[in-house]
């Protein structure tokens, strides 16, 4: 729950942008796709697969521009994603298992990833209100997540390039194994969930860190 957006912050506070983005890129691929081979079975095959044709829209456009946010923007972008996601009334809500559901999440997610390197609080827009437990969710999020971080590895480190440079692969490799392991442990806590305290608890820290985030973007704008 809201791993992403305090490991991104934090990284913001010690890396340029496209470095971070590029450590947390590697990491989160590594947490969410051990994540997304523990829930396998629990995967939605059909909605990853059209969540991956958003994906490669998204990729395509800032290709095209080749936009690099600076730390203050991606302050503020954090902080505002779970507010812009848990203000969405019901009504309007996208489902990722409806027509088009899937596609536009792919599209918002990949977009959000390249400008702040987390898209997870949008995400749970599109998969909380879907008719899908917690595992399915959490599995087919993760799958998902495997893939906009994997083109944010290649935005990054390869389009925009040399955001990997500062990095060694001792880092990296620490790196993949802690995220793993804290991924591996997180799940006898899944477990224990109910369905109804997952998204309590989730909607409560994501909130919280995000106002940390935007708070800390403004002020960031403020002083200069």
């Amino acid at each position: 729950m809201a791993g992403g957006m305090i490991y991104m912050g934090a990284l913001l506070l010690l890396l340029p942008v496209p470095a971070a983005m590029v450590l947390h890129g590697v990491t989160q691929t590594a947490s969410n796709g051990w994540r997304a081979f523990l829930w396998r079975g629990y995967v939605a095959w059909p909605i990853l697969l059209r969540y991956l044709i958003g994906s490669a829209l998204a990729f395509a456009a800032f290709s095209l521009v080749r936009f690099v946010p600076d730390p203050a923007l991606v302050l503020v972008t954090l902080g505002l994603t779970p507010f812009l996601a848990w203000t969405v009334p019901d009504r309007l809500a996208p489902r990722a298992d409806r027509a088009g559901g899937a596609e536009l999440c792919g599209f918002i997610g990949t977009a959000f990833q390249l400008l702040s390197g987390v898209s997870g609080p949008l995400l749970d827009v599109f998969f909380v209100r879907c008719p899908l437990d917690r595992r399915a969710v959490v599995a087919t999020k993760a799958a998902c997540q495997v893939a906009t971080h994997l083109i944010k590895l290649l935005y990054f480190g390869q389009i925009i390039g040399g955001a990997g440079d500062s990095l060694g692969w001792p880092v990296l490799a620490v790196s993949v194994a802690l995220a793993m392991a804290g991924t591996s442990l997180s799940r006898a806590a899944l477990e224990r969930l109910t369905d109804i305290q997952f998204r309590s608890w989730t909607q409560r820290i994501v909130l919280g860190v995000g106002l940390v985030y935007l708070v800390q973007g403004i002020a960031a704008y403020a002083g200069g």
